[in-house]
């Protein structure tokens, strides 16, 4: 339970339905201040904490707060700074989803002997009674689908994962929230990633040590164009931002952590046919097969893409496009889908 809508009525839906409801709430940093310096924007504050709980108070089932601080640091922020400091550009809610709300909140079910762990994404999972094995889809709400951040659930997370509001739209969720009088039923969506709510990633980083020194910044050719302070400042294809004076729009088409330079190039240079990624999940459990029409996702907000799988390995997939796709870039995710079905995904390399 973030303290937000969406988990506040998967809770009390739950609860409806004659479910023995136990809400958990994660805290992701030292609310006094202290600790790494961590500060977090529009969600995962002691307010939010404070508001699941009075939220379970009303709806009559106990509420506990797990200390998550640790491990969210070294899985989560750890690999964002990482991720940038090599040139890359990272998706932290995938591994906050996939390595503590289901990895670590299963643990902690056990503990309290539940079957289920349940949370407010947009998706769903069901059972094929044919072949035994569990499916994650798409939530209901084409606007609010969050199965993109699922990808790297397992077999064995899915058949203890309940997603109570995936058949909804939003505006459901918020009439269901009404009704039950929760008093966060008009409280407002998070977007930012939540641990750097001013969206300034680079100040972030270089608090952290990754901010690189100074390099040049290349044309397609080789040729350079001018200078940056730092490839962490970058991602594959953003325009803003380069201080280059030139008759044509630029954009970023491609990081270089090792020789440290930044290279541009024009629109048409950040389409791409092809991607490759690695550390790979099949959600089955087995890879799909080599020539399976799929459409695919390159980022959260992509629209799906049309694609056949040209290589699929346990640890590895390559996709072609069918149209050129924009600014594909190294170390978001790539997610593979059948219809609304997620097959898979890893990180693009």
């Amino acid at each position: 339970m973030s303290g937000g809508v969406d988990s506040s009525v998967a809770a009390a839906l739950l609860a409806q339905q004659g479910h023995e409801v136990i809400g958990l709430s994660m805290q992701l940093y030292d609310q006094s201040g202290g600790g790494d310096g961590l500060r977090f924007g529009t969600c995962c504050t002691l307010d939010d904490l404070h508001d699941a709980r009075r939220v379970a108070a009303r709806i009559g089932f106990p509420h506990y707060i797990v200390n998550f601080e640790e491990k969210f640091a070294e899985t989560v922020v750890s690999d964002f700074v990482r991720e940038y400091a090599s040139g890359r550009t990272p998706i932290p809610c995938v591994h906050c989803n996939g390595d503590l709300k289901f990895s670590m909140l299963v643990e902690r079910a056990a503990g309290f002997d539940a079957d289920f762990v349940a949370t407010g994404h947009y998706a769903r999972v069901e059972r094929d009674d044919e072949s035994g094995r569990y499916r994650l889809l798409r939530g209901a709400d084409a606007a609010k689908d969050q199965s993109y951040f699922l990808f790297t659930l397992s077999q064995a997370q899915l058949a203890h994962a309940i997603f109570p509001i995936g058949a909804f739209d939003k505006s459901q969720v918020r009439d269901q929230a009404r009704e039950l009088g929760l008093d966060v039923a008009e409280k407002p969506d998070s977007h930012e990633i939540c641990f750097v709510p001013d969206g300034d990633h680079a100040a972030f980083l270089a608090d952290r040590g990754a901010a690189a020194s100074e390099g040049a910044i290349v044309d397609s050719a080789g040729r350079q164009v001018g200078r940056h302070d730092g490839i962490h400042r970058f991602t594959v294809g953003q325009r803003k931002g380069l201080g280059l004076s030139t008759g044509i729009p630029l954009y970023v088409i491609g990081l270089n952590a090792e020789a440290g330079s930044v290279t541009v190039g024009t629109r048409g240079d950040l389409e791409k046919t092809a991607a490759r990624a690695s550390g790979v999940n099949w959600v089955a459990g087995v890879a799909s097969a080599a020539g399976t029409r799929v459409t695919a996702q390159i980022r959260h907000r992509h629209p799906p893409a049309a694609a056949v799988i040209r290589h699929a390995g346990e640890n590895e997939v390559s996709v072609e496009f069918v149209q050129p796709q924009v600014a594909i870039a190294p170390g978001q995710a790539l997610v593979i889908y059948d219809g609304d079905e997620v097959l898979g995904g890893g990180w693009i390399d």
